[in-house]
C-alpha cells in the first residue's frame, strides 16, 4: 500500500470502535444498471477499514442478454442466425430462472444488509425473509444510490423500506425542503418524478445535526462529482430526513432542496438510505465514506461509535481519498 493510500486509510479508520465482536455485513449485488463490480469492492473496503465490520458479498445471478434483432432488410443468413441465437438465449434464460430461484441469502448470519442491487425480482421467499428480519429488528438495511430504483410495482414492502426512490410522479408522494428548512410533502401526480441532471459536485446541507449519523458533520459540506437525484417518489412513511442538496436548475435540477440522507423505521428495523454513490469516483468522497460507515453501524445497532475523519469536506472544498 502506498503512503498516500495508507494515510487515507488511517484518516477514515482512525479511532474506530474497539468492539469485541465485529458487525457482520452482507452486501447484495449482481444486477444493476451501474457498475456494481467496481462499487461493491469499494464499499467493502471502506466499511472494513473502519475496524467495525466484517463484510461478505452475495452476488445474485446475472440475467443473460438477448441477441440483437437484425435490421428489417437483413439477408436470410442473418435472420437464421438470429433465430438460432434466440433459441440459445431461451435456454440461458431457463438456466438463469432456475438459478435465481435458489438465490436465498441467509440473513440470520448478519446484522445489516447493504443493497447495491437493481434488477430482476428475487424469490418471494427471499423477500419475505428480509421483511421478517428487518421488521423484527434483527436486521438493519442500507440503500445506496440505484438500489432505490429496484422492484418498482413488484414489491410493496420494499417501497415501505426505502421510503422513496426512483419512481415516476404517479407512483407516490415526494419530499422536499423549502428555503426556510421546512419539509414539504408533494402529493402523487404533482411535480416531477425521479430524474437527475449531469454529474457535478454539490453541497450537502445537514438538516438534523443531532442525529447520531450526522452529528459532528459541518452544517454544509461539498460532495464529489455525482448524480443528484431529484423528484424521488414513494409512500414517504416513517422517514426521518438528515440531509439535503440543492438541485440547481442550471445543472438539470428542480431548483429545490432534495433529500440526500435519510432513515426509515420499518417495524422495529432501521434503514439508512442515500441516493449518493453513482460510481467509484463519487464514492471516493470522504463525506460519502463516513456517512456509509456511520449509517451502516446505526442501521445494525442503533448507535454510532465510528468517528468522523479529521479532514472532512467543508462547505467550500470536496475531500476525497486517493484512487489506487
Amino acid at each position: 500500500m502506498n503512503r498516500l493510500l495508507l494515510s487515507a486509510t488511517v484518516l477514515i479508520a482512525a479511532g474506530a470502535a474497539r468492539a469485541d465482536e465485529k458487525i457482520n455485513v452482507l452486501i447484495i449485488d449482481g444486477q444493476n444498471n451501474h457498475n456494481w463490480r467496481q462499487t461493491t469492492p469499494h464499499m467493502k473496503k471502506w466499511l472494513e477499514a473502519s475496524g467495525r465490520f466484517k463484510v461478505d458479498v452475495a452476488t445474485a445471478p446475472t440475467m443473460p442478454r438477448g441477441p440483437q434483432k437484425p435490421k428489417a432488410d437483413a439477408n436470410e443468413e442473418a435472420q437464421r442466425a438470429f433465430a438460432r441465437d434466440q433459441l440459445i438465449h431461451e435456454a440461458k434464460l431457463n438456466t438463469y430462472r432456475k438459478s435465481m430461484e435458489t438465490f436465498r441469502p441467509d440473513f440470520s448470519k448478519y446484522a445489516v444488509v447493504v443493497s447495491n442491487y437493481n434488477g430482476d425480482s428475487w424469490p418471494k421467499e427471499t423477500n419475505a425473509a428480509l421483511e421478517q428480519a428487518l421488521s423484527s429488528g434483527r436486521l438493519g438495511l442500507v440503500i445506496v444510490h440505484a438500489a432505490n430504483n429496484s422492484f418498482p410495482g413488484r414489491w410493496k414492502e420494499y417501497d415501505q423500506m426505502i421510503g422513496m426512490g426512483w419512481r415516476d410522479n404517479k407512483y407516490g408522494d415526494r419530499l422536499k425542503v423549502d428555503d426556510d428548512g421546512k419539509a414539504v410533502r408533494v402529493p402523487k401526480g404533482e411535480g416531477p418524478g425521479a430524474s437527475h441532471g449531469p454529474m457535478h459536485p454539490f453541497k450537502i446541507v445537514v438538516r438534523d445535526k443531532e442525529h447520531l449519523i450526522t452529528k459532528g458533520m459541518p452544517a454544509e459540506w461539498m460532495h464529489a462529482n455525482d448524480e443528484l437525484y431529484h423528484g424521488m417518489r414513494g409512500p414517504v412513511e416513517n422517514v426521518h430526513l438528515l440531509a439535503t442538496a440543492y438541485a440547481d436548475k442550471n445543472k438539470g435540477g428542480t431548483g429545490e432542496h432534495e433529500p440526500m440522507i435519510w432513515t426509515v423505521a420499518y417495524g422495529k428495523g432501521r434503514v439508512f438510505h442515500t441516493p449518493m454513490g453513482h460510481d467509484v469516483g463519487s464514492m471516493h468522497c470522504v463525506g460519502f465514506i463516513a456517512a456509509l460507515q456511520r449509517g451502516t453501524e446505526w442501521a445494525a445497532t442503533g448507535g454510532v461509535t465510528i468517528p468522523l475523519p479529521e479532514k472532512f469536506p467543508t462547505g467550500d472544498a470536496v475531500r476525497t481519498v486517493p484512487a489506487k
